[in-house]
């Protein structure tokens, strides 16, 4: 089958930025058809209630809704400090309000992902270098553990590290640079630093739950690869039986 390339842009068509914003709920699929019918519903009213506290016009964001999570691409000229601030404040208090007096497992509990860069109607939905960056770092295992650790809070935060340095660290709306912890995010193909935030919560709570795990020892009988270095060089044991030493000497 011919594979043809795709077209190029017209040399006069621009290529904008947009914020991308993601939220997704904790343990959606452990509840039953009703509880899930009403998460969705709420979860649309708190992004909802939150924007309009915002100043933000959510009608205006190109939105594709995804069951438990919503994916969202925000207008052009959007305040991105109004975002990553009053934004997350907001939805915060909306979560808490939401959440009140209810028990453990019926909580709403959110990992909510922010990222910039191109990002392209297509059609399945999106296309470009934001819309695969976000679903990373919404999957992200240091997200995940955050919000499943830090029992106290309804929202984890991550935003790209593009975010952090052009917006955070500029302190617009309330915003403190010192309150994210850095994360190395891999997942998949992608590979890349994000920053995390918990609202009302320091990042002492948050430095463990982020730091990278030891490395697993690796056990079984399968093809494995060791370096040991010993005094003038390297021991290297190769795959299945077979054993070799490749010394290095400095020349």
């Amino acid at each position: 089958m011919n594979t043809q390339p795709s077209s190029p842009l017209p040399a006069h068509e621009s290529i904008p930025r947009r914020l991308c914003l993601a939220a997704d709920v904790e343990k959606y699929s452990l509840l039953d058809t009703l509880g899930q019918e009403t998460v969705q519903s709420d979860l649309v009213r708190v992004l909802e209630e939150a924007a309009a506290l915002s100043g933000l016009d959510r009608t205006a964001w190109e939105r594709q809704p995804q069951g438990d999570q919503e994916f969202a691409v925000l207008p052009v000229d959007t305040p991105e400090p109004v975002v990553l601030g009053d934004f997350v404040r907001h939805l915060t208090e909306r979560l808490a309000v939401r959440n009140a007096n209810r028990a453990v497992p019926e909580r709403m509990r959110l990992r909510l992902a922010m990222d910039t860069g191109v990002a392209r109607t297509a059609a399945l939905g999106y296309a470009g270098p934001a819309p695969v960056a976000l679903a990373r770092y919404l999957n992200a295992d240091q997200l995940k553990r955050v919000l499943a650790g830090v029992d106290s809070t309804d929202l984890a935060l991550i935003v790209s590290d593009r975010l952090y340095q052009d917006v955070v660290r500029l302190r617009g709306q309330g915003l403190d640079p010192r309150a994210y912890v850095k994360a190395h995010i891999r997942q998949k193909e992608f590979t890349g630093y994000g920053w995390i935030h918990v609202p009302e919560h320091g990042p002492e709570e948050l430095a463990e739950l982020v730091a990278d795990p030891e490395p697993e020892e690796r056990t079984g009988t399968g093809p494995s690869q060791v370096v040991e270095r010993i005094t003038g060089g390297f021991n290297h044991f190769g795959s299945g039986d077979l054993a070799q030493t490749i010394n290095k000497y400095n020349r």
